[in-house]
């Protein structure tokens, strides 16, 4: 192996470093870092807090509502990315029509539940077929869309592990909540799910860095189609300074052959 062949030193710290970062940064836009977690919680948090010092429903229920309204215009305001706000409102509010409909406060949680327990088994589901849905997820985050699935095997690999990872966290808090749903008291029910809401997202999380920061790095799908384009105009260039060459070189022949 010949010195230019070779790796040097820095290169071997500074690329998986570059990778870590790039993971780290892609995880914290996809699922919305400190903020987004905070803004999950508020909302279910105020509501257990108010139910559990003066047992009203109606009341509970409008607070949650009204914070998580009240989040999704600071975002506005601010300008931020309002997903993760919107997607609170809108767990918030089918919260909030359930408990008013059957009268009973801990069918609050109860949208919630069952959209986790829908995304745990989606997870699980979707890496069965073979595209994990944790890959569809961070894909554009990564700028490599679908590449992952046939030109990326490794990459794939670690959606794979992910996506088990996410499906299996998310059904054994199922697990936990489903049976509290049926035993347990409204107030008890929503301590629980309050204290449920970051830890197990933050051991998901983390497994998902661990993963894909040992797997190959992404295939940037957009630097491809822009280079493709960028040659596509090269040569378009090229044959239309050949084309003007050749007729300029043909209308000085027929000069010529007329003078």
């Amino acid at each position: 192996m010949t010195s230019l062949d070779k790796p040097t030193e820095d290169t071997d710290q500074t690329q998986p470093d570059n990778a870590r970062a790039v993971t780290e940064a892609a995880l914290f836009e996809a699922f919305g870092g400190v903020r987004g977690m905070v803004e999950t919680v508020l909302p279910g948090l105020l509501f257990v807090s108010i139910f559990t010092i003066d047992k009203d429903l109606h009341v509970s229920a409008i607070a949650a509502l009204a914070v998580s309204l009240i989040l999704v215009a600071v975002r506005l305001v601010r300008k931020d990315t309002v997903k993760h706000a919107f997607s609170g409102v809108f767990g918030v509010a089918f919260g909030v029509v359930f408990a008013m409909f059957t009268g009973n406060a801990k069918d609050f949680y109860l949208p919630g539940m069952l959209y986790t327990l829908g995304l745990g088994l989606a997870y699980i589901i979707t890496t069965l077929a073979g595209v994990p849905l944790i890959g569809l997820i961070l894909g554009p985050v990564f700028k490599e869309n679908l590449s992952w699935r046939t030109r990326n095997p490794g990459r794939k690999k670690a959606y794979a592990k992910a996506s088990w990872a996410w499906g299996l966290i998310l059904l054994a808090k199922c697990a936990i909540l489903f049976p509290l749903y049926w035993w347990a008291d409204t107030t008890q029910l929503g301590w629980v799910l309050v204290a449920l809401k970051i830890p197990p997202f933050l051991l998901a999380v983390w497994l998902t860095w661990v993963f894909l920061a040992k797997a190959p790095a992404p295939i940037d799908v957009f630097a491809e189609m822009e280079a493709a384009e960028k040659a596509a105009e090269e040569k378009a260039a090229e044959e239309k300074a050949a084309a003007e060459k050749a007729a300029a070189e043909s209308a000085g022949g027929r000069h010529r052959r007329d003078g």
